[in-house]
């Protein structure tokens, strides 16, 4: 899926907010505000939400602690992709809903810096006590702070809500300035909510059979010990701050945080000993034993209270210790407490990077999810076949539909993130999803961009086909065909290994460079078992680490047309060694995502001899992987439909080439050549 939820990271939030990585750039960035702040009463639209009650009670709370200002960013104390209701702290204070946005109150104006995709939603959903600011960097922040904190004035900010690369730019452009910038954990938003905060999920933490793991969390563990004693540094501890960390490291899972499986947690593992944090209270007995938690040994998890993390590592980091943690997902509420001389710093932990190689049994869950992820998809499709022409289906409902086929999937755990159901001119938003209030018609006559995936116990999916059921236009037809070109040029490639993605994504995008045609989102990203639908930290961004073989990637160019369309074609991809002529250590990638493009958008014309090979070898694999389960089934109506588009593809020259051909040989004739 394009990076519209790829969050993960706190300065990757602020790529997709600069536009680097893959949201589009509105039609009119220049349009006035659509509230009138300036007339009494002011004019505001009827989805503003009054905020006035809750800046009173933030602003009790700013003068207790002796506060000019304070920072509210979008985020939780994990940096997750996706936060939970009750983390939805910037929400609450402005009533702008977007995913990405910062917030900055003072005692007596208060404003909202977000992106361009934002804008008119937050024009619409906050009254006048905001400012909107059409800029997203930190600078522009401090920039507005310095006019508007009186010298000696203190900035109050959450550092469990400050990555450590946030906090830094702060106290950088704070620092010649009189004015101070004040860790304070104790999250003031939070005091001003009070009991209407909704509360933390308390759903049970559970422990993934073993069938569906890669390893026990015990050969993990001992894993990571091995490469702390291996380390030229000698860290004696890793701290775990991201979610899918400590729920990959034991086996363990939950559903505190939407659309991914994981529980509130971190993980601090020492070379003698294994401290979970954690609501206790989640735990059932049997997963107490499993993690033998009554006993003290280097091979026994004790269970803290997630409240006490701080405390704990602070009283930690007092010892002679060195601590490794990987700077992208650690919040400097945790960073400040570790004195720097005892500090191992690298851009992702150990376990990160571990996870994001797939032995060989992660590689067989994983490409068996898509198995019958590819039964859903294809359900749906053939389904949409049948009833879009009668006018019945819309974005919203189509979802919801997909939805269920997904749930009636063996393991299916839901979505792995909101689906992307988008018909015509709202497929030209590659972010856009439909609500029930808010959605299109399916008309055969426009084209159908569906971006989706789903959580199965053994993997989690990700795959975007767009569709038309009607007539295409030559440039829709152009447009999709060098999308798929280039889906199929970076997935056919073969390249040393180790090799940065970054130097590799150009493929995807070259046969839409040579005819001007380009598109703004990222190309690819990680994938996990059970996991994160963008993993990090693999993937062809600038912050990826080189590709190895066992890593999953999914490759998603694409093409949108402002008021028109948009195509994206999104595979994942498993990589591979690759067989050379001459020896060396060289790879290339296998495609587990097993849904056929449509033939309706291809222009064959177009094609090479090698592009066609490899299409036809894909749709081959495709009959053998998907054809036999659609049969066991008994999805025959299902089965029908995939043999059809299925059907090898054979090279076609453009109608004007043969035109020309068919002219040249009649003149040669009528000269009397011998052809």
């Amino acid at each position: 899926m394009a990076w519209a939820r790829w969050g993960c990271c706190p300065w990757l939030v602020l790529l997709c907010a600069l536009g680097a990585w893959g949201h589009p750039k509105p039609v009119d960035l220049t349009g006035e505000d659509v509230r009138n702040c300036s007339i009494s009463p002011p004019y505001l639209p009827v989805t503003a939400v009054n905020t006035t009650a809750q800046l009173i009670a933030l602003r009790q709370q700013m003068h207790t602690q002796n506060l000019s200002a304070y920072i509210i960013p979008e985020t939780d104390a994990h940096m997750s992709e996706y936060i939970g209701n009750h983390d939805k702290r910037r929400a609450w204070i402005t009533g702008f809903t977007g995913s990405a946005g910062t917030a900055v109150v003072i005692m007596g104006k208060a404003g909202l810096w977000t992106d361009s995709r934002y804008w008119t939603q937050a024009e619409r959903q906050m009254d006048c006590n905001w400012e909107l600011h059409k800029e997203v960097d930190i600078a522009s922040i401090v920039t507005w702070l310095l006019t508007e904190v009186p010298a000696g004035g203190s900035v109050g900010f959450d550092p469990f809500l400050f990555s450590i690369g946030s906090w830094e730019s702060y106290d950088m452009a704070l620092k010649d300035s009189n004015i101070q910038l004040v860790s304070i954990p104790a999250n003031l938003v939070d005091l001003a909510w009070g009991s209407e905060k909704p509360l933390v999920p308390s759903q049970p933490i559970y422990a993934l059979q073993e069938a569906f793991t890669g390893g026990t969390w015990q050969e993990k563990v001992a894993d990571i010990r091995s490469q702390m004693q291996k380390h030229r540094k000698g860290p004696t501890a890793v701290l775990l701050s991201a979610l899918d960390e400590t729920a990959w490291l034991f086996n363990l899972r939950g559903s505190d945080i939407p659309y991914n499986p994981f529980f509130y947690s971190y993980t601090l593992l020492t070379d003698s000993s294994i401290r979970l944090f954690v609501n206790k209270s989640c735990l059932a007995s049997e997963t107490l034993k499993y993690l033998n938690s009554s006993c003290m040994g280097p091979m026994c998890v004790q269970l803290e209270d997630y409240s006490q993390v701080r405390d704990n590592v602070q009283t930690y980091a007092s010892g002679d210790v060195k601590i490794w943690i990987g700077t992208s997902y650690t919040t400097y509420g945790l960073y400040e407490v570790i004195p720097m001389e005892k500090l191992i710093e690298d851009t992702y932990s150990p376990v990160m990077v571990t996870k994001a190689v797939k032995n060989s049994k992660e590689q067989a869950l994983l490409r068996a999810s898509h198995v019958r992820d590819a039964v859903a998809v294809i359900r749906y499709l053939v389904w949409l076949e049948k009833n879009v022409p009668k006018g019945t289906v819309d974005e919203f409902s189509g979802a919801e539909l997909l939805d269920q086929f997904r749930g009636e999937e063996e393991f299916s755990s839901g979505p792995s993130f909101e689906t992307i159901s988008a018909s015509g001119l709202n497929a030209a938003l590659a972010h856009y999803s439909p609500t029930k209030e808010q959605h299109r018609k399916l008309s055969s006559d426009e084209m159908y961009l569906l971006d989706s995936g789903g959580q199965y116990w053994d993997g989690t999916t990700d795959i975007t086909r767009t569709v038309h059921w009607g007539t295409p236009t030559a440039f829709q037809k152009e447009a999709y065909t060098r999308v798929l070109i280039g889906n199929i040029d970076l997935s056919r490639l073969i390249f040393p290994a180790s090799t940065s993605g970054r130097m590799m994504e150009i493929f995807a995008r070259r046969a839409l460079w040579d005819v001007g045609l380009n598109y703004g989102h990222g190309t690819g990203h990680g994938i996990g078992n059970f996991l994160c639908v963008h993993e990090w930290p693999v993937g062809f961004q600038s912050g990826n680490i080189p590709m190895a073989k066992g890593m999953f990637t999914s490759i998603e160019p694409g093409y949108y047309q402002d008021g028109e369309f948009g195509i994206r074609l999104e595979d994942v991809a498993l990589v591979v060694e690759a067989k050379t002529k001459y020896p060396g250590s060289y790879l290339t990638f296998e495609v587990v995502s097993l849904v056929p493009y449509d033939r309706n958008l291809i222009d064959v014309s177009l094609l090479s001899p090698e592009h066609l090979q490899y299409l036809n070898h894909y749709y081959q694999t495709i009959r053998e992987k998907v054809g036999p389960e659609l049969q066991q089934r008994q999805l025959l109506e299902e089965f029908k439909w995939l043999q059809q588009h299925t059907e090898p593809l054979s090279a076609r020259a453009p109608r004007t080439a043969s035109l020309a051909s068919l002219l040249a040989v009649s003149s040669l004739t009528i000269l009397g050549w011998n052809v």
